[in-house]
């Protein structure tokens, strides 16, 4: 009876805490606040010194727990990450995801070691535990929070969070067993093993994974509600079968994400609807287990070494990390500034401060300690500042298009057509009066609460709900006509410069008639032809590119992502104006030498 009753409190606290977390959400909306910062702060109250004063201090069921919420996490970060993101800021990511984390563990390492008279190697330890950026934490302030960012920027920023994660695991556990080695020789060979056996084993039970996936998906026939099950199921039989044989479940289970993300899978959004709703789940699971972990009576004692430890890895290791991956990739100093600071440090980092634990390293709790307590200091500090840091930075753009209410319905099987509702918005071109396209088939009006036929409720008014089947690969033509115009800043001149160009438009022309120094083989070409080159064949909108003493600007893209338009500022304007001295570039750099050797 007593077994009955304490299994009933366990159930109901659990809940508690989830339902506390996810109501604590309407306050992180209001003011402001990282949302995962309220998660861990709810799971400390909740501790041994909280006013909850639940005891748990067991780190094997605290990391089983949290692995399990990780693989989730990160199969529906490559789930939700489509490969055209991969072509458009893969080698920056990746660099950033791989060289960028040892760089980061290094130089704070070395810190670590000085700042608590640790060995070198159990400094590089402290280092590798928050060595990555937090997935969880990246995706909720950029996808959740609404930044507007330039594709490449953003691109690279989710690619990086989601992918270094089994980077830092390999070299936590890897100096782990250097630390427990017999000797140096032993140690070596032992990180070289794992090496070897985590990103080779990883990489392939990964890509086989996420075909396992793709095919189980489309040529089972199931129960609607069952698929989103089976699909979580494979991936943790992915995660676990690669962990088993000694590679990294943690890169496999990303791999087949981004593998079975990319195919083309029936009942594809109650998938993804249902593993939002199951990433949100882990990720609270996973803050709240370490925040009952932690014990805050014990912070006092590395409170300020460790506080100091974290404004270093802000401010020093991780921007300079960032600026030496990023120099052969082109960013300007105001990107390079904005990625080196969404460099938020979260439960992937803590959970890493488990393994110590695990193996019984005599500085086990003093990595704990400090990794929770940076981290606090990285959420509190990075997380509450994202916004206002790309606004200063002139990093956010206006959104390409207007907000567009969308619903996608399942068809049975792999039908080729969607079923989408749009909402009249006065100032779309439809609601301007412009027609339907004879492809799209509307099938249903709804106005003022009330269903019409298509054939009798005339011409459409604002606020109207249009039900259209469209095949799915021509949705994105359709958004354009019922998006409503985005609403631009008042700063939005100075974004885009002082005068719209064709982009069809000579060099030679605007040499002319600026007196710039445009190159003689350069003059026949287009504005256009001259952009595409220069940026490599891929225009963003917001790309800026400096002539002389103008600055051209990707103002618009038509649906093939072809120039449409193009903004000419008559001075550098405030985006590409560097907000720090710091950050240069290649051209840059060789500049400086050039002026310092004179």
């Amino acid at each position: 009876m007593i077994e009955l009753l304490t299994m009933n409190l366990t159930i109901l606290v659990g809940a508690s805490l989830v339902v506390v977390s996810i109501l604590t959400s309407v306050i992180s909306f209001r003011i402001g606040a990282p949302l995962l910062l309220l998660f861990l702060g709810i799971g400390l109250l909740a501790g041994e010194d909280g006013l909850g004063g639940i005891d748990f201090d067991n780190a094997p069921a605290a990391w089983f727990i949290g692995s399990i919420a990780l693989a989730i996490i990160l199969f529906d970060s490559g789930f939700a990450t489509p490969l055209a993101r991969f072509r458009t800021a893969g080698g920056p990511a990746i660099t950033l995801a791989t060289i960028g984390v040892v760089l980061t563990s290094a130089i704070l390492g070395a810190m670590a070691s000085v700042a608590f008279g640790l060995s070198w190697m159990e400094g590089m330890l402290m280092g590798a535990i928050v060595g990555s950026t937090d997935a969880a934490a990246v995706f909720f302030l950029l996808r959740v929070g609404g930044i507007t960012l330039r594709d490449r920027v953003r691109s690279t920023l989710e690619i990086e969070s989601g992918s270094n994660d089994p980077v830092a695991i390999f070299l936590t556990i890897g100096l782990v067993e250097f630390i427990t080695a017999s000797s140096v020789e032993q140690g070596i060979w032992h990180m070289l093993q794992i090496l070897i056996k985590q990103v080779g084993v990883g990489a392939v039970f990964g890509i086989l994974g996420g075909l396992l996936i793709a095919q189980t998906v489309n040529r089972l026939q199931l129960e609607t509600a069952l698929y989103p099950l089976l699909v979580v199921a494979l991936a943790l039989m992915v995660f676990a079968s690669t962990s088993t044989l000694g590679g990294s479940g943690f890169l496999a289970v990303y791999v087949a994400g981004v593998v079975a993300g990319n195919a083309r899978l029936q009942h594809s959004a109650v998938l993804r609807r249902f593993q939002d709703g199951l990433t949100w789940l882990a990720q609270i699971a996973m803050f709240l287990t370490l925040g009952l972990l932690a014990t805050p009576s014990s912070f006092p004692d590395v409170l300020l070494p460790a506080v100091l430890l974290a404004l270093a890895l802000i401010f020093l290791a991780r921007p300079l990390a960032v600026w030496l991956c990023l120099l052969p990739f082109g960013f300007t100093r105001n990107e390079t500034t904005f990625v080196a600071w969404v460099g938020l440090r979260g439960a992937v980092s803590i959970l890493l401060a488990i393994v110590p634990l695990m193996a019984g390293l005599e500085n086990a709790q003093l990595f704990f300690n400090v990794a929770f307590l940076m981290v606090l200091v990285s959420l509190l500090i990075q997380g509450w500042t994202v916004r206002p840091i790309a606004r200063w930075l002139g990093l956010i753009v206006p959104a390409r298009q207007g907000p567009v209410d969308r619903v996608e319905l399942e068809l049975p099987g792999q039908a080729k057509q969607e079923l989408v509702a749009y909402r009249i918005a006065a100032d779309s071109p439809v609601g301007r009066g412009e027609r339907i396209p004879r492809w799209a088939r509307p099938a249903l009006i709804v106005r003022n609460g009330r269903s019409m036929n298509v054939h009798t409720a005339g011409r459409l008014q604002p606020d109207d709900y249009i039900y259209i089947f469209i095949p799915p690969e021509q949705v994105h033509l359709l958004d354009r006509l019922f998006a409503r115009r985005a609403k631009l800043d008042p700063d939005d001149r100075e974004f885009w410069g002082d005068f719209l160009l064709t982009p069809d438009v000579r060099l030679s022309i605007l040499a002319d008639s600026y007196g710039l120094p445009v190159p003689e083989g350069d003059r026949g070409l287009t504005v256009a032809e001259y952009l595409k080159r220069s940026f490599g064949g891929r225009l963003e909108l917001g790309d800026r590119l400096r002539l002389g003493e103008v600055e051209l600007i990707v103002r618009e893209l038509d649906d093939e992502d072809n120039l449409a338009a193009v903004g000419l500022a008559v001075e550098p304007t405030r985006p590409s104006r560097p907000r720090l001295p710091l950050f240069q570039s290649w051209p840059e750099l060789a500049a400086l030498l050039k002026r310092r050797w004179r």
